[in-house]
């Protein structure tokens, strides 16, 4: 599977409405350092200890927004 890896603070300044809100990412334990991933199918994954959490989801044009905010490009895990 292909990721695009964030901090918290990149997740925040690419959401819209609809999307998951930046109160429910904090309740989710999301910080501005908070090591994130996104899939290709805009599922939101949190770096735990020993694990990633699914947390939520990106819908629309998301794929464009990763890129533009971050310069990176899908990679594999």
């Amino acid at each position: 599977m292909n990721f695009i890896t964030i901090s918290g603070r990149t997740l925040m300044s690419v959401l819209e409405p609809g999307e998951i809100s930046p109160d429910e990412l904090r309740s989710a334990g999301v910080t501005d350092d908070t090591v994130i991933r996104v899939n290709r199918q805009g599922d939101i994954e949190v770096r735990r200890r020993a694990e990633w959490d699914v947390i939520g989801g990106l819908i629309g044009d998301f794929e464009n927004r990763l890129k533009h905010a971050t310069g990176l490009e899908w990679a594999p895990d």
